[in-house]
This record gives structure tokens, sequence and C-alpha cells, in this order.
């Protein structure tokens, strides 16, 4: 087995050794680095994960300081790819790290998931999420979605295939509301980066096929399984 970084050695036992060495191996494409990507990011990048390729076509504006990790007063005005791939290389610089400053369209989905282990929905639009899910189905991969609203919370494991993310939102949803905390992203993206963790380590996963909503206001949860 290859050697464990010091700087990766607190996540034995927790992890396994062999876990680290597939995390090291991961390729994990993320699509949105606002409020959940940013803090995904950031997890995944700490944990040893090998491989991030990120996207976002956004910018930053001030409203994003509120609650983006990646946002702050000095880079407004910057794209929030090449901000997320900043951060990862300064945590990591052995990390291959791919930063793509385009949104996610019917066009170029399929060219993402190329040479991809696992997809993360940090996204914050129901129709992109319906393009993210067929372009995954297509190519044979599982998605780790989440989604947040004020203190209320959303995630689950999408099994390629599966349609899931179409039967939540059907075409035409939109949300009653965009309001977003700081505290509501950085839960969901834990919850998030659990999940992927878990799937690239071939662990179990209580959230595949089960959608875990919650709400950090009264501390509340529940699993719906589908």
């Amino acid at each position: 087995m290859a050697e464990i970084k010091a700087r990766h050695s607190r996540n034995i036992p927790a992890l396994s050794e062999a876990d680290m060495e597939k995390l090291a191996a991961a390729r994990v494409l993320i699509v949105g680095c606002g409020g959940l990507g940013g803090n995904i990011i950031e997890y995944l990048s700490r944990a040893g994960v090998g491989s991030l390729t990120v996207v976002d076509g956004d910018v930053f504006e001030e409203s994003n300081l509120n609650r983006q990790i990646l946002s702050t007063s000095k880079n407004i005005g910057q794209k929030k790819a090449l901000a997320a791939a900043e951060r990862i290389k300064a945590i990591d610089p052995d990390i291959s790290v791919t930063a793509v400053c385009e949104f996610l369209t019917e066009e170029n989905a399929s060219e993402l998931m190329s040479d991809i282990d696992l997809v993360i929905d940090a996204l914050d639009n129901a129709a992109a999420r319906l393009v993210l899910e067929d372009a995954a189905g297509e190519a044979g991969l599982a998605i780790v979605h989440g989604a947040i609203c004020g203190w209320d919370l959303q995630a689950m494991l999408v099994p390629p295939g599966s349609g899931l993310l179409h039967q939540m939102y059907p075409e035409g949803y939109t949300p009653s509301s965009k309001t977003s905390l700081p505290v509501t992203p950085a839960v969901c993206a834990a919850i998030e980066a659990s999940v992927a963790i878990r799937y690239l380590c071939g662990l179990d996963n209580p959230l595949e096929k089960s959608l875990l909503i919650g709400s950090i206001a009264d501390m509340s949860f529940d699993i719906i399984r589908f």
C-alpha cells in the first residue's frame, strides 16, 4: 500500500488505508462552486480525493458573501471555478484540478463527464439538475444530490438511470424562495461530501435511493425511501 500522507493521517482509522488509496485514485466532477459547491470542494480536497473537476460559469457577487466559503470581499467579480481551483491547490498542491468556467449545458455535459467516477450536484436550479441527471445516466454515473432553502436541506445518492431527480423536479418547477443562510449550505455540503466519500470507498450508503430531508431550525430530519 502507498504511504499515507501526514495531511491525511487523521482520517485513519475512520477510513482505512485501502479507503484512502481509493480516494487518491478517485475522479470527481463538482458542478457548481457556490454555497454548496465551495464547501464540498473544501471537504473533498482535505479528505484526499485525487482529482477534482470544478464547473461554474458564474462570478462572485456581493450577495454571495453571506454563505459562499470561496467568496471574499477581495474576489468579487472573479470566476468561481478559478477561485475553487486556487483554493484546492492551496490545500493540497498534489490534487489534479480542472477548472471549467462554463455553465452546465446539454452541449457540454457529456464531455464534462468523461473520465469521471462520481458527479456531485451543487447546482441552484432545477432545469440544470435535469440536464445533469440525463447526462450522468448516459455516462453510467451516480450523482450525489443536495439542495437548500433557508433553514431546510435535502440530500440523496442518485443511481445512474434512476430518474429520481426528474421525479423530484418536474419540468417547469420553480422554488418558492431562494433565501440562503450561512449555515445551511455547510451542513448540506458536509452530508453530500460524506455520501461521496463513502461511495468512492465502496462503503454502505444509507442515502442511496433515499432522500434525507431536514431543517436545522428545529433539528428535525427524516429519510424518504424510493
